[in-house]
C-alpha cells in the first residue's frame, strides 16, 4: 500500500483543498510494482505538500530487465508521487521511481536523476510501470548507473501515470520534473539518501532535452542542489530542425507525439487540423501505443496524410501560435552552472548531430564548460550506448572532484 508522507513544510502551508482534490495517483494498467510482484493501485487523492519535490506517497517496487521477469535488478525500488509544477507554474503531482543499489563505494551516496527518453503518451508507457514489467528499453543504462553505486531517480514526467496527456517535449515542465525528482529522492523517508549530497543529471533524446532543460533551470529553480555535472545525449534542442528531420521518417510517430504533447501544454485544440483518419491515428498514438509499438504500427508517418488541407503540420510550426511555442522550447539560451558532457552521433537518424553541436556552441558562448563527444554509431537508438560509454567515466570524475574537460 502507498505510504503517506508528512509535508516537507508544515501542513498549514499546504495548497488549497481544491488543488488537493484535483489529483490522484493512477496506474493505467491498474497495477503498480510491489516487492511481491504486481498489486493493484487504486486512484486516490494526493495531498499536495507545501514544497516542490515533497513526496506525496510511495510504495515498494521492483525493477526487471526483461519481460519474462527472469532478471531482477539488485536494488531497493520505490515508486513515488511527488510535487512539481507545470510550465505555467501550476502545482501538479508526478510519479517516478527511486532506486538505491545494495552496495556503493561512496560514503555519501550520489544521486543521478535519469531523464527517460521517448516512452509514449499513454499512462501504461510510464517508466515506473515499464521497469516493473521488464519492458523499459533504457533499463541497461539505468542499471549501469546503479552498478557504479549511484542512487537513481527516474521521473515519469507530467501526464505519464497521472491525469492528463503527457506534455511531451515541453521544456520547462520536463526540466522541473527532473529537478524535483532529485528533491523527492532526498526526502524519501524509506531510503537513507543524503539530504544535500552530490547530484548529477543524465538523459538521452527526450531525456537529453529534459536534462539540458534541468541544467539550465537549476540555478534559479533548484539552486540548493549540489549538481556536479550533466550528461546530455542527442538533445532535441531546436524543434524546428528536429521536426523537419522527423516528419515522414521511420520515427514520424514521435512528431505526432510532440504535436499532442505541446498542444496539451499550451491549450491548443488540434482536431480542426486533422481529417477523420488523422484524428484516429493521433488518438491511437496518444492513448494506446508506447514507443516500440508506435514505430511498428506507424512507420514513416507523414503528417500531410493526416491533415484537412493536405499540407504537412511542420508548416504550421512556422506560423502563430506555433512559432512562438516552438521558440519557447529552444535550448541554449540559458546558462547551466555545471559542466556538461554532450554526446551525439554523426549518424543520428532522428535528431541531426548539428543540433547537438549548435547547443554545445551556444553554451560555450555563455561560458559553460562543455565537452562535445561526437561518435559515428549508426542510428539514434544504438547511439545511446556511446552516451553511456562516454558518460559513466565522465560522471565518476565529476563525483571525484576532478576538473571537467572542455572542447569549447
Amino acid at each position: 500500500m502507498l505510504r503517506r508522507h508528512a509535508p516537507h513544510l508544515p501542513a498549514a502551508a499546504a495548497v488549497t483543498a481544491t488543488a488537493v482534490a484535483a489529483l490522484a495517483l493512477t496506474a493505467s494498467s491498474g497495477q503498480a510494482a510491489t516487492a511481491g510482484g504486481q498489486s493493484r493501485v487504486e486512484s486516490r487523492p494526493a495531498v499536495l505538500a507545501a514544497d516542490n519535490g515533497d513526496v506525496l506517497s510511495s510504495e515498494s517496487g521492483v525493477f526487471y530487465l526483461d519481460p519474462l521477469k527472469a532478471i531482477k535488478v539488485k536494488a531497493t525500488v520505490h515508486r513515488i508521487m511527488y510535487r512539481t509544477t507545470d510550465r505555467t507554474g501550476k502545482v501538479i503531482a508526478v510519479t517516478g521511481t527511486v532506486l538505491n543499489p545494495a552496495t556503493s563505494p561512496y560514503g555519501e551516496r550520489p544521486i543521478v536523476a535519469f531523464a527517460p527518453g521517448t516512452q509514449g503518451l499513454a499512462d501504461k508507457c510510464a517508466p515506473s510501470h515499464q521497469m516493473a514489467d521488464g519492458t523499459e528499453y533504457e533499463a541497461l543504462p539505468i542499471k549501469r548507473l546503479l552498478d557504479r553505486g549511484y542512487a537513481v531517480v527516474v521521473t515519469d514526467y507530467q501526464g505519464l501515470g497521472t491525469p492528463g496527456v503527457h506534455t511531451y517535449m515541453t521544456r520547462e515542465a520536463q526540466g522541473r520534473a527532473v529537478l524535483d525528482s532529485v528533491r523527492a529522492a532526498q526526502r524519501l523517508d524509506a531510503v537513507d539518501l543524503p539530504d544535500a549530497g552530490p547530484v548529477a543529471l543524465y538523459g538521452y533524446s527526450q531525456g537529453g532535452g529534459a536534462t539540458a532543460s534541468a541544467a539550465e533551470l537549476a540555478p534559479t529553480y533548484a539552486p540548493e542542489l549540489k549538481i556536479k555535472g550533466a550528461v546530455v545525449g542527442a538533445p532535441p534542442a531546436d524543434m524546428d530542425k528536429v521536426a523537419d528531420s522527423m516528419d515522414g521518417s521511420a520515427y514520424g510517430a514521435f512528431f505526432n507525439y510532440a504535436l499532442s504533447g505541446l498542444a496539451t501544454a499550451y491549450g491548443i485544440d488540434i482536431d480542426p487540423y486533422l481529417t477523420a483518419h488523422g484524428k484516429r491515428v493521433t488518438n491511437d498514438l496518444r492513448d494506446n501505443l508506447c514507443t516500440t509499438q508506435a514505430l511498428a504500427k506507424y512507420p514513416f508517418l507523414n503528417s500531410r496524410f493526416l491533415t484537412v488541407d493536405g499540407r504537412p503540420l511542420t508548416e504550421r510550426l512556422k506560423r502563430a501560435p506555433w512559432n512562438a511555442i516552438v521558440a519557447d522550447q529552444r535550448l541554449g539560451e540559458r546558462k547551466p552552472a555545471v559542466p556538461v558532457l554532450l554526446s551525439h552521433s554523426a549518424l543520428d537518424d532522428v535528431i541531426p548531430q548539428q543540433v547537438g553541436k549548435d547547443l554545445a556552441a551556444d553554451w560555450c558562448r555563455l561560458g559553460v564548460t562543455v565537452r562535445f563527444a561526437g561518435n559515428i554509431v549508426p542510428g539514434h537508438i544504438a547511439a545511446t550506448e556511446a552516451t553511456s560509454a562516454d558518460g559513466l567515466p565522465w560522471l565518476a570524475d565529476r563525483f571525484a572532484g576532478e576538473s571537467a574537460p572542455s572542447t569549447c
